[in-house]
């Protein structure tokens, strides 16, 4: 569910993804009642996502670019929740050459659009599949990256997939301009809830990011 350039959302819109966002972190209850309608929207937005959000510039990556770096070791699998189109995935696919990645999204549009562009992959490394975020279809303790672009955190389903010792990254591309943006205090208190303490977060450019890992 990556976010369209922040430049062309009318506050409205922001407004709205904000207050979506703090449900999400703060009342994960409520999610199952909004989960049909941010499909639906989702899906209707697919066609030309990429060229409205930039989303392959350097611009729209570089938080995450920034807080994949500090990963040490690099990780053998990672997730990357709300993939959109896949362009999240892709980068960590390149940033992480030796690593599996699966992409997860709830908009089956945004999926098809992402698995256009791995096309015919006969090692699996890179696999984009329609999931909720909320409800992952993955085992405990799947993987050792799990990241997340413009997105709301679901700080348990994070925790539960997340191995012991794995890192997690919150990305916002625009920072608080950000229509589904965390702040880094509310971040801290719901990971910590769920075994994973701030390792470190920082700006770069105009995004921000945030790092955490899973106790051992």
């Amino acid at each position: 569910m990556a976010e369209e350039d922040q430049r062309s959302i009318p506050g409205r819109t922001r407004l709205i993804g904000r207050t979506l966002n703090a449900a999400v972190a703060h009342a994960p209850v409520l999610w199952p009642l909004l989960r049909p309608p941010m499909r639906r929207f989702f899906d209707r937005l697919a066609p030309g996502w990429d060229e409205r959000t930039s989303a392959r510039s350097v611009e729209h990556l570089a938080a995450l670019a920034a807080a994949a770096a500090r990963v040490h070791p690099a990780p053998e699998r990672v997730l990357d929740l709300g993939t959109g189109t896949g362009e999240a995935a892709l980068f960590l696919a390149r940033e992480f050459p030796q690593a599996s990645v699966r992409g997860v999204d709830l908009a089956e549009e945004m999926v098809r659009l992402a698995q256009a562009k791995v096309g015919l992959d006969p090692s699996g490394r890179i696999a984009f599949r329609v999931a909720d975020a909320g409800r992952l279809p993955y085992d405990a303790d799947s993987f050792d990256l799990v990241a997340q672009l413009n997105m709301p955190p679901f700080f348990g389903e994070i925790g539960r997939v997340l191995r012991p010792g794995g890192h997690v990254i919150v990305a916002a591309s625009y920072g608080d301009r950000t229509p589904f943006y965390t702040p880094q205090s509310v971040l801290e208190r719901g990971f910590r809830r769920h075994g994973i303490e701030a390792v470190e977060h920082g700006t770069t450019g105009p995004g921000t990011w945030f790092l955490g890992r899973r106790r051992a």
